[in-house]
């Protein structure tokens, strides 16, 4: 009868280790995903500290990507971030979702179908909503073409999906000394003026810190889109902020305290302001004349003398439609190849969309590489790649 008592006194001490020693038990909850860690949590005090403090930690940025086609009734993100909610180790405070146009809106293109099609995109957004986090903001876009890096490793490749059913979703956690704000401005169909207020709720002025605005246009073929767009982004048009992003399809998803779901016909503004003092960010702009491989490696090589530390940086990339494979002469996935040949280990993402916003320039701390001599930078593009890179900065 021996042997049993001293399997129980092993098992007792295990026991009492587990239930009064943080170290060991930070330890072992450190393993677990974050949804598992909530329910660890549950458990005891002891164990809800542990895991408070392991959460803490967790400031690495995460992504979940759809590469695969989903059966019709639903995307291929919502399957992909379903499963893979259940693995990642951070708890996401902010998320930007991209979705591509042709099968988020349903596979049917006739006219007695369009009211159809509209349910459709709002279903995918509530389903792709419900499985975050109730105090998560949220802002999900629906584009022609998608860019985003495979799961796994942030130095797989980079693809450019320029047909098919693919999305991703970024998922920021608390990062200490960085805050992330979604933020919409729609046209006022009544007044010409754009409020300026409105700026300063979105921390958009009056913020010192403000270092990144990435800013997405919907429905920018109504008239007075452009005209809207310009009145939105002059006056960020400073030498300390970076600023890029495009003209998206739509947006489906924008959950936050003050954002209220706008009539279909509007026309608008979208975007995340992201600000702190150690966050670094520089952006290049490949014209028209950016055509092949040469040319686009010489764009890679201007971002690369930003000398931006690539650990904890994400890059963003916002090209035209009319860019990709048929502009590089059939030759696929040439810029995400070129981004990943000077930067190895920074995940890209991004979509193909109908206009760029962006210009080259580059922001370490206060110091701006490029001066402009006073003159502003034209920002609205066509036919242009964007690529942007944000570094969140040094994690322990």
């Amino acid at each position: 009868g021996r042997g049993g008592g001293g399997a129980m006194d092993s098992a007792a001490k295990g026991g009492y280790v587990l239930a009064n020693l943080a170290e060991v038990v930070e330890r072992v909850l450190g393993f677990l995903p974050t949804k598992a860690l909530l329910r660890a949590a549950c458990v005891c005090r002891l164990w809800r500290e542990c895991a408070r403090r392991t959460l803490r930690t967790r400031q690495r940025i995460a992504w979940v990507s759809a590469l695969e086609p989903g059966p019709a009734e639903n995307h291929a993100l919502v399957r992909a971030l379903a499963r893979e909610l259940e693995k990642v180790h951070v708890l996401p405070q902010t998320v930007l979702y991209i979705a591509d146009a042709d099968t988020f809106s349903g596979h049917d293109e006739c006219h007695e179908q369009k009211k159809a099609r509209k349910r459709n995109s709002k279903e995918t957004a509530l389903a792709l909503e419900k499985l975050l986090p109730k105090r998560c903001q949220v802002l999900g876009l629906v584009t022609p073409g998608i860019v985003v890096t495979p799961m796994g490793s942030s130095s797989n490749q980079p693809q450019e999906i320029e047909e098919g059913e693919a999305g991703f979703a970024l998922l920021f956690p608390k990062i200490d000394g960085v805050k992330i704000h979604t933020f919409h401005f729609s046209k006022d169909v009544k007044s010409r003026v754009f409020d300026e207020s409105k700026f300063a709720e979105a921390g958009l002025k009056n913020n010192p810190d403000l270092r990144v605005v990435l800013l997405f246009g919907y429905n920018s073929w109504k008239t007075g889109a452009t005209r809207f767009l310009h009145q939105i982004v002059n006056p960020l048009n400073e030498k300390s902020i970076i600023l890029a992003g495009g003209q998206v399809e739509s947006f489906t998803s924008l959950t936050s305290e003050n954002n209220h779901a706008q009539p279909g016909d509007a026309c608008g503004v979208v975007g995340l302001a992201f600000s702190g003092p150690q966050i670094q960010s520089a952006t290049v702009l490949l014209d028209q004349d950016v055509a092949d491989e040469r040319t686009a490696e010489a764009a890679m090589q201007r971002l690369k003398a930003a000398n931006i530390p690539e650990h904890n940086t994400i890059g963003f990339m916002f090209a035209c439609v009319g860019r990709g494979y048929r502009h590089y002469k059939t030759k696929r996935n040439m810029e995400a190849d070129a981004f990943r040949k000077f930067f190895p280990t920074v995940p890209l993402f991004g979509f193909f969309g109908h206009g760029e916003i962006g210009c080259d320039r580059i922001v370490t701390g206060n110091f701006v590489l490029r001066e402009c001599n006073d003159i502003k930078d034209d920002l609205l593009h066509g036919y242009t790649t964007v690529m942007t890179l944000i570094h969140f900065g040094s994690t322990k």
